[in-house]
C-alpha cells in the first residue's frame, strides 16, 4: 500500500468519526433543547427541534455511504473494521435518539397549550439523568473511554426506574381526575420516548466497549422492567 493510498484511507475514517461526533452533538442538543421547550412551555424552541431533524437524517446517510465503501473498498483490518461496523450502528442509534428527541418537542407544542401539572417537574428530572448519561456516552467515544462506557452501561436501571415511577405518579393523577387524560397521555409518552433513549445510550455504550476491546459486552447489566404503554 503506498503513502497516497493509506493518507487516502486515514481521511476516510476521520471523517467518518468526525460524522459521528457530529451526530452526537446534534442529538445531544435536540435532547437538551427538547427538555428545555418541555420545562419553559416554548413552542417555538420545540418547532426549532423537529426541524434540526433533517440534519441528523442526512448525517446518518454519509456515515453509510461512507463507512460501507471504506469496508468494500480498502478492507479495513481488525480494529479499524471494528471502527467501520460500529460508525453504521452508532449512526442508526443517534438517528434514533434524535427521532425520539423530536417526538418529546412535538409533545412540548402541545403541553405549552394547557395548563401547567406538578408532574412535568419528575419528567424534567429524568431527562436531566437521560441526557446526562448520553453526554458522557459521546465523551468515553471521543476519549476511547471503557470504564466510563461500562459505568453508563450498567446505570440505565436508573432511568428504568424513574419512568417506572412516572407511570405510576401519572396513572394515579389520570385515575383521580379524568379531564387530565389527554395531558397524562403526553407525559407518558415523554416518559416512554426518554426511556428509549436511555436504552440506545446503552447500546452506543456497548459500541464504545466494542470499539476499543474487540468483544461485545455480556448482557449481565441490571435491567428494570418498565411498565408498558399498551392499551394507551
Amino acid at each position: 500500500m503506498g503513502p497516497h493510498i493509506v493518507s487516502a484511507f486515514d481521511d476516510d475514517l476521520i471523517a467518518v468519526q468526525a460524522r459521528i461526533s457530529e451526530m452526537g452533538g446534534l442529538a445531544e442538543d435536540m435532547l437538551s433543547s427538547a427538555l428545555e421547550a418541555v420545562k419553559n412551555r416554548d413552542p417555538q424552541l420545540a418547532n426549532e427541534v423537529i426541524m434540526r431533524d433533517k440534519r441528523l437524517d442526512a448525517l446518518e446517510m454519509q456515515v453509510e455511504e461512507l463507512a460501507t465503501r471504506v469496508i468494500a473498498l480498502r478492507q479495513p483490518m481488525a480494529g479499524d473494521l471494528r471502527l467501520m461496523i460500529s460508525a453504521l450502528k452508532m449512526a442508526s442509534t443517534l438517528e434514533r435518539i434524535g427521532d425520539l428527541a423530536k417526538n418529546i418537542a412535538r409533545r412540548a407544542v402541545y403541553l405549552a397549550s394547557v395548563r401547567p401539572v406538578k408532574v412535568s417537574t419528575s419528567i424534567v428530572r429524568m431527562g436531566t439523568q437521560t441526557l446526562g448519561q448520553l453526554t458522557e456516552v459521546l465523551d468515553a467515544y471521543t476519549s476511547r473511554d471503557t470504564d466510563l462506557a461500562v459505568s453508563i452501561w450498567q446505570r440505565d436501571i436508573e432511568v428504568d426506574e424513574m419512568y417506572n415511577a412516572i407511570f405510576r405518579e401519572v396513572v394515579t393523577y389520570m385515575m383521580e381526575d379524568p379531564r387530565t387524560i389527554g395531558l397524562g397521555s403526553q407525559l407518558l409518552f415523554i416518559a416512554k420516548n426518554l426511556e428509549r433513549i436511555g436504552d440506545h445510550t446503552t447500546h452506543l455504550a456497548e459500541m464504545v466497549y466494542y470499539i476499543v476491546e474487540g468483544e461485545p459486552l455480556g448482557d449481565d447489566r441490571p435491567k428494570g422492567e418498565p411498565i408498558g404503554l399498551e392499551g394507551l
